[in-house]
């Protein structure tokens, strides 16, 4: 029986030194800030979008992934501003990355994360996760052992989900969403553009259905057909 456990013991050594291996291996992932932004970065994308096509109003929300305040409109406010104003087809949504890298130093790595979900159609499950355990990743370290086990948790495939980790692929996409941010004059996230007007703060679900409302009022009614 002494022969049999220390047997036992040496193949369960040797299987934890296996998956060390298999980690240690891994190529480490970063994903660079500034890059410059090519065409192929943003061809045929214009953010993550959620809604009907015909909506009469677009909301573009640029956000940050370790963002608190972020954390709080998407776990508070989004699932009601979903069910009134996307689902009953008022609203277009669409997330835009802006990544604040002074003070969130893993909101790259969080976006990145949630573009390779969305490789395999699971952005917004992906989003979800993200900050609902936001206080779980936004400190400390071994934020891509936990952005994995949420990629799982959420479906996808994950060695094609870290293949696209390793290739830090939409680094370019993400600095393109804050360029474009920029230049239209975002300070601070989350950041709502609506009609060409910006609204800085975590926008309440009531809020933002009045001023969706008060933009469809006062759009010109079509002519009637003859």
């Amino acid at each position: 029986m002494k022969k049999f456990y220390l047997v036992l013991g040496g193949v369960a050594v040797l299987g934890v030194a296996s998956i060390a291996w298999q980690m240690m291996k891994r190529p480490p992932v970063s994903i660079p800030a500034n890059v410059a932004v090519v065409a192929a970065d943003t061809a045929g994308f214009e953010g993550y979008v959620i809604g009907s096509d015909s909506a009469p109003v677009t909301i573009i929300e640029f956000a940050d992934f370790q963002c608190p305040a972020c954390e709080g409109f998407d776990t508070v406010q989004w699932p009601e501003v979903y069910a009134k104003l996307v689902a009953t087809g008022k609203v277009r949504w669409v997330y835009r990355d802006f990544p604040l890298d002074g003070p969130h130093a893993f909101s790259r790595l969080a976006s990145h994360a949630a573009a390779c979900a969305a490789d395999q159609g699971k952005f917004w499950e992906m989003k979800q996760k993200l900050y609902n355990y936001q206080a779980l990743w936004a400190f400390g370290g071994g934020q891509i052992d936990k952005f994995r086990g949420y990629a799982k948790a959420v479906g996808a495939d994950v060695d094609q989900w870290q293949g696209c980790m390793e290739s830090a692929r939409y680094a370019g996409r993400i600095q393109a969403g804050s360029e474009i941010g920029q230049r239209i004059g975002v300070q601070s996230t989350p950041t709502f553009l609506i009609a060409g007007r910006l609204y800085p703060g975590a926008m309440g679900s009531d809020e933002m259905r009045k001023v969706v409302d008060s933009i469809i009022v006062a759009r010109p009614k079509a002519a009637p057909a003859r």
